[in-house]
């Protein structure tokens, strides 16, 4: 196998002779809105739940509802709110620490940030492992990086979801070096493939032509994204028979129409907004365009490469580990609109070439980055924190017991 493939990671959890028959799992995370991490609780506590345990996933948000909440209700996933009070909320791990109780949780896994802050604390007043996955770097300071940094020592297991996302963590001293661990995302690549029919249903709806060369990005129009930067890249390779399929919503909506029009090529450019027909939008192209400034591994570009579309994207985050550079797609430096503009203009001009790309993408991606893969080395690590805890005494009275009574 070409060396380019190969993803440096740190040693699997172990896996223990017997797994436990049935776990009840409490996943935390911000919301349910659309992203990447979200879409990784989706596919693995659906996955969790098909495989016999019991799967609650937890919004904190002061408004977490959302659309992954209606997808993890059809996967048979328990979905719940215990939302956080505005600004610093003291009572959240108690409240956490309730429901934990309630609901006999085993096992805590927290997803980002304020989850990892609050969830850390519960799942200690609950007295079960806590499992913790960074799904990119966290860069704020003051108060919220100091607890953060006070409840990463508390957490039994850390999961960066890429080997750069890792070397984050270690630069940084965000967590014990003992804990640490990589698994790659994985996701639901069933749904991810050439489809011809809705390729020319998608076209027709959003009015690109048939024949048109068409590049797109799928993802939060936010400035961490630099949308910006690739529409200044598409204005030099747009032409006639080129578009540009922006796919999703956010703060910069706004200005990113703004900026198609002074570049002169609003009228080649597709703002699609944010859809849930992502599988299909992704087969009405023909190469697939990321232009962040920062990254860990990003979900959208799996889909893509899953899809068979070569990808052009910033060289940031987990991205060189994903992308087999002249292999599987182009990369370029953060922030090089002139190199971005060269790489599509190449692909542009070579259909033979990118087309090639594409499958070997899609190989790999299915090769590597399947949501049973992710799932079962989330297991393992589950087991290896189950089997190193002491059963406790029934005489034992946990806190979360003791505030689930006063939170019924």
């Amino acid at each position: 196998m070409n060396s380019a493939y190969a993803m440096k990671s740190s040693p699997p959890a172990p896996t223990t002779r017997a797994r436990r028959s049935r776990l009840v799992i409490a996943h935390v995370l911000n919301s349910f809105h659309v992203g990447g991490a979200e879409q990784v609780v989706v596919d693995l506590a659906g996955l969790q739940r098909a495989a016999g345990h019991e799967v609650l996933v937890v919004g904190i948000a002061t408004n977490p509802d959302g659309p992954r909440a209606d997808q993890l209700r059809e996967r048979g996933v328990a979905v719940h709110m215990v939302p956080k009070r505005p600004g610093f909320d003291i009572t959240l791990p108690g409240r956490l620490a309730a429901f934990f109780a309630r609901h006999g949780v085993s096992i805590v896994h927290s997803h980002n940030q304020l989850p990892l802050i609050y969830a850390t604390a519960a799942g200690r007043l609950h007295r079960v492992p806590v499992c913790h996955t960074l799904h990119g770097a966290m860069l704020d300071q003051g108060r919220r990086a100091w607890l953060r940094h006070l409840t990463a020592r508390l957490v039994d297991a850390h999961v960066a979801v890429s080997e750069k996302t890792a070397d984050f963590m270690r630069k940084h001293n965000e967590v014990p070096l003992s804990k640490l661990h990589v698994i790659l995302n994985g996701i639901d690549l069933t749904r991810f493939g050439p489809d011809s029919a809705a390729r020319g249903r998608i076209r027709a709806e959003l009015g690109i032509p048939e024949g048109a060369w068409v590049a797109g990005a799928v993802g939060r129009l936010s400035q961490i994204k630099n949308h910006a930067l690739l529409l200044r890249a598409a204005a030099g390779v747009l032409s006639d028979d080129g578009r540009l399929l922006l796919v999703g919503d956010g703060p910069e909506a706004a200005p990113l129409r703004a900026l198609a029009g002074e570049l002169g090529i609003r009228d080649r450019v597709v703002f699609a907004g944010e859809r849930h027909d992502v599988p299909e939008l992704l087969a009405a192209l023909d190469v697939f365009v990321l232009s962040s400034n920062s990254e860990g591994l990003p979900l959208s570009m799996v889909e893509a490469m899953a899809t068979g579309l070569p990808v052009v994207s910033t060289a940031v985050g987990g991205i060189p580990d994903l992308v087999a550079e002249g292999e599987t797609g182009l990369l370029v430096p953060a922030g090089a609109a002139d190199a971005l503009a060269s790489q599509l203009a190449a692909l542009k001009a070579d259909p033979a070439r990118a087309a090639a790309m594409g499958r070997r993408g899609r190989a790999l991606a299915l090769g590597r980055y399947s949501a049973e893969r992710m799932t079962a080395s989330y297991m393992d690590i589950y087991d290896a924190l189950l089997s190193r805890r002491t059963p406790e005494r029934g005489s034992v009275l946990r806190a979360s017991a003791l505030l689930a009574s006063f939170h019924t």
